[in-house]
């Protein structure tokens, strides 16, 4: 195989250079520094990968780069150097600028701009998407409104939304997610900035929405020749898309380097954890063993034909008819025997979480069977019981959430976060709630001290242990994980993986484990479920779908997935799958 050919950087490419740059917050109690001594050279038609742990200073140093760090934090030193702001030659260190000056918001959006991670947050729910785009341009544009919506259309159609003279006028709640992603790119490159900056924008996205972006975005550089820092977690990108790496390790830069370089020759020690931890996830847990040898008599649960439809809602004062319901889930049969990892994998809207949810009847479905085989108790089918008579099979039925974070009650403290199912079935003793906590905590790796903190004195991957330890607190016989290691970083992930196979293992509980993520998919799971709009359209051991898969749909969701080396890129054929090229 041969290596990515580097681009031979010239002196005139320089776009943006940071120079020493620190950006520190202070709290008053203490003082963080967020990004110490960056050094960054951004070149014009070179994609520059900035990777690194959550807490590593990435999106700070991209907000420092803008001048727009939120508060208490500010640049306390260095520069930001802007080559050719506007028509000129001039070079302007934007890190000396006033943040609310005219002259740095002049630089925003027509020199640099930015893609955010979460395009729902940073569009105005109540302004249509033309409205906004129109809006950036004619910031920074002499031109009427109707030159302005022309070329908002020329845009929309450039990041491939379909029928742009239309999508113009909706609201960015009528987009899918991939959707509003490419509107956000739009508005990005409306006025042809020199320099964007994407914070993490496809982490959110299933993988063939994130390979559509990720095209997009290179083709796009072509187009225009600007310079892309993009900021990302996931390795299997980097290889994919960048010409230069910049590794960050909290707040400092610890390696940077042409991508050959960083990923077949990495020097620092955090960096070659964090590609162990990539190439990890590319083969089987070493803790999954062999998948259960059971018979059918061995089955936990039974899932038959099982549908679940939303009603659509009409707008307020529409007269057009109501439409027809959503249909969720159509038909969908699966058995799970005991003590087996099952996965559910898909993209966004598939039906995945919806189904998680029937399972546990947090959602009532429309039609089918659910049926349920505890190791005391007589078979019951929980989609024909009443919701009162559903809440004692909790106790063997839990559930872990995607975002550690919003599951926890930041009000309550650790021990009472995971006492409170011990309480409400009926343990109360003090002193034995205490040393039951303690040895949960220890067997998700924290110590026992920790149940005296708040969940937001935690990270992230100490968080979603803590919910761990809560979800098997009553000993469950099954649980359902939607989307439990999505929110990590990729250096936790393995941990995790391993920490669930493990607990697994020892009570002999059955997973189903939900994800768009197929490492992580092949890594945790005895077999695999592929969805797709509803229905499963694949369903068998890990190894033999992830590597013969037999629908053209999972051979689509599979060849849409970024290998984590970069002599693969441009060799690894998309296989499209027929909706998805007519939508």
């Amino acid at each position: 195989m041969t290596s990515v050919p580097p681009m031979p950087p010239q002196a005139n490419d320089v776009v943006v250079e940071v120079k020493d740059l620190s950006t520190w917050f202070d709290t008053g109690k203490q003082v963080i520094k967020a990004v110490e001594s960056l050094n960054l050279t951004l070149r014009r038609g070179r994609t520059h990968c900035i990777v690194g742990e959550s807490g590593s200073g990435k999106s700070i140093t991209a907000r420092s780069i803008l001048n727009i760090v939120p508060k208490p934090g500010r640049i306390m030193k260095g520069q930001v150097l802007l080559h050719g702001a506007g028509t000129g030659r001039d070079v302007i260190d934007l890190a000396a600028l006033d943040p609310k000056g005219r002259q740095i918001r002049s630089v925003r959006g027509r020199d640099i701009s930015m893609i955010f991670q979460e395009p729902m947050s940073s569009l105005s729910p109540v302004h249509t998407i033309g409205q906004q785009i129109m809006e950036t341009i004619q910031l920074h544009r002499r031109i009427g409104k109707k030159e302005a919506r022309e070329r908002a259309i020329e845009v929309l159609a450039q990041v491939k939304i379909p029928r742009p003279e239309r999508s113009i006028d909706a609201y960015p709640f009528e987009f899918s997610g991939g959707m509003r992603q490419r509107a956000m790119t739009a508005m990005a490159l409306i006025c042809e900035p020199k320099l964007v900056i994407a914070d993490e924008p496809t982490t959110a996205l299933d993988v063939t929405t994130q390979a559509e972006i990720l095209d997009l975005m290179k083709g796009l550089q072509q187009r225009h020749g600007m310079a892309l820092m993009f900021i990302t977690h996931d390795m299997g990108v980097v290889a994919e898309i960048a010409d230069d790496v910049t590794v960050m390790y909290m707040g400092e830069v610890v390696e940077h380097g042409p991508v050959n370089d960083i990923f077949f020759a990495p020097k620092h020690p955090y960096t070659q954890r964090l590609l162990a931890s990539v190439r990890a996830l590319e083969r089987r847990s070493h803790r999954a063993g062999p998948a259960p040898k059971l018979s059918n008599d061995d089955a936990i649960l039974e899932v038959s034909n099982v549908s679940m439809n939303f009603e659509a809602r009409r707008r307020f004062f529409s007269r057009t008819p109501k439409e027809p319901p959503v249909k969720a889930l159509d038909d969908v049969s699966f058995t799970l025997k005991r003590g087996e990892v099952l996965g559910i994998v898909g993209e966004s809207g598939s039906g995945k979480t919806t189904l998680g949810r029937c399972v546990l009847r947090v959602l009532d479905p429309s039609s089918g069977r659910i049926v349920f085989k505890g190791r005391d108790a007589e078979p019951v089918d929980l989609a024909a019981l009443p919701k009162s008579a559903v809440k004692p099979y909790w106790r063997k039925m839990r559930m872990i959430f995607q975002d550690p974070f919003s599951s926890l009650n930041p009000r309550m403290t650790v021990f009472q976060v995971i006492a409170e199912p011990l309480l409400n079935h009926g343990m109360t003793d003090r002193r034995a709630l205490e040393t039951e906590v303690a040895g949960l905590l220890e067997r998700v790796g924290l110590p026992r001290e920790a149940m005296w903190r708040y969940p937001h004195a935690f990270s992230g991957g100490q968080r979603q242990r803590i919910g761990i330890a809560r979800t098997i607190a009553l000993r469950p016989e099954l649980i359902v994980a939607d989307e439990a290691t999505s929110a990590l970083d990729v250096s936790l992930r393995a941990h995790m993986l391993d920490l669930l196979l493990g607990l697994c293992r020892e009570f002999d509980m059955s997973f189903i484990f939900i994800g768009h993520d197929i490492g992580v998919i092949r890594y945790m799971c005895d077999r695999v479920a592929v969805m797709h709009r509803g229905r499963i359209v694949e369903i068998g051991d890990t190894d033999t779908v992830c590597d013969r898969p037999s629908h053209a749909y999972t051979r689509s969701l599979i060849s849409a997935i970024p290998k984590p080396d970069p002599r693969l890129r441009g060799k690894t054929q998309r296989i499209r799958y027929a909706s998805e090229v007519e939508g």
